[in-house]
């Protein structure tokens, strides 16, 4: 069987919390960090989101940044949740040391905070002017932390951070680097509350994932990393897990919505199963991408069907606790994952209260302590972008 790729450190800030520890408390305890917006500058202030709730201000302060840094607040939560992996990790920083990110909108809060004075020709801010583009977010991470070679940003929406773990993986795997960060951040902006706003898809209330009565998603804004080692670089070093699959897919139905059979989403997760060298009963638990729209959680569902049959193992999604965090969904969900693995505990789909009259599937409601040695993990972009990702203890 394939021994997968070892993954040595993680790290995250959420709405639910600043660190890994933090959101396995508030995951164990089913608080969910869904509020609405204070430091988003918004006339949507009824639409419910998954704000972190520190000012950039301070969150510079908390990376000793100087105050005419060029950090965006994507760039800070990133970096923020890249220090913490590297500090559970200890992994050293050199050549043969890669870093691989997704963003959806990288620096745009700054651009938009500062276009009009770009316009009239103002240069206070001027430096933010690069950041419009992804790869800007992914420089800054990857300067803070000294990484100067092998550094990529990928952006395909949704099922962006997922890529990135995947991709490292694969890099791994075919020897190109020994080591390499991988994972997502993206933080609310006026552009995306707005954007989705328009395709009538974000919910005035808590969403309800998975549920008869889902009304849409709840945005939100993160940041999670990973650090993935080469076996014969670990040295003894404690394994949090493997990365064993991976698959991406893309079922181009249509630029918004996923394939109403599933189509595209049920191939990603057969390829990740192919990739671990398992059966799909080898699952037991599925991070569902869930982002509780009518499209969406059926268009996964019916891929859950035809992929599992009548023995779909133990699924919820986590969205309802953070949000949407869009590019970072897959790295958010990622550690949880690995949470999942070590606390040996399945967390919750929260607000669940009918099935879907479709498919009538049920996810998990409450804590659910159970033997997990496979976690496969779904994330689903715009475009129908599909990416799965299955996570194993290191022992399974």
């Amino acid at each position: 069987m394939n021994k997968g790729v070892a993954i040595t450190g993680m790290g995250i800030i959420s709405a639910i919390g600043n660190n890994t520890e933090t959101n396995y408390r508030s995951l164990f305890s089913s608080k969910s960090g869904i509020s609405f917006p204070e430091f988003l500058k918004t006339t949507h202030k009824n639409l419910p989101v998954g704000e972190i709730k520190f000012s950039n201000k301070s969150l510079a302060e908390s990376l000793n940044l100087p105050q005419d840094h060029s950090f965006t607040r994507a760039a800070l939560l990133g970096s923020l949740a890249v220090s913490e992996a590297l500090d559970q990790s200890k992994v050293k920083i050199d050549a043969e040391t890669g870093f691989i990110s997704g963003t959806s909108v990288g620096g745009i809060d700054a651009t938009e905070n500062y276009f009009k004075e770009f316009t009239k020709g103002k240069t206070e801010n001027s430096r933010f002017i690069r950041a419009q583009h992804p790869g800007f977010t992914t420089e800054k991470i990857a300067e803070h932390i000294g990484i100067s070679g092998f550094v990529s940003t990928i952006s395909t929406a949704c099922s962006s951070g997922a890529n990135a773990i995947m991709m490292g993986a694969r890099m791994i795997k075919a020897g190109k680097l020994k080591r390499v960060i991988v994972g997502g951040t993206d933080c609310l902006t006026k552009f995306t509350l707005n954007g989705f706003n328009s395709l009538m898809i974000l919910s005035e209330k808590h969403c309800l994932s998975f549920d008869e009565n889902r009304n849409g998603l709840n945005l939100g804004e993160g940041a999670a990393y990973l650090v993935l080692e080469a076996d014969e670089e670990l040295n003894g070093k404690p394994v949090l897990g493997r990365i064993m699959g991976y698959g991406n897919t893309n079922d181009a139905f249509h630029q918004t919505a996923s394939s109403e059979n599933g189509e595209g989403a049920f191939l990603a997760m057969q390829e990740a199963l192919k990739i671990a060298e398992i059966g799909s009963e080898n699952i037991n638990y599925i991070n569902a991408h869930g982002t509780a729209t009518k499209n969406n959680d059926l268009s996964e569902s019916r891929a859950l069907q035809i992929l599992f049959g009548d023995t779909i193992p133990d699924f919820s999604s986590t969205k309802a606790f953070t949000g949407h965090t869009l590019a970072a969904a897959g790295a958010l969900e990622a550690v949880y994952s690995l949470i999942s693995l070590n606390k040996q505990q399945i967390f919750p789909n929260l607000n669940f209260s009918q099935s879907m009259s479709e498919t009538g599937l049920q996810p998990v409601t409450e804590v659910k302590e159970k033997k997990l040695d496979f976690i496969l993990s779904n994330s689903f972009g715009f475009g129908g972008n599909c990416t799965s990702l299955i996570f194993a203890k290191d022992e399974a």
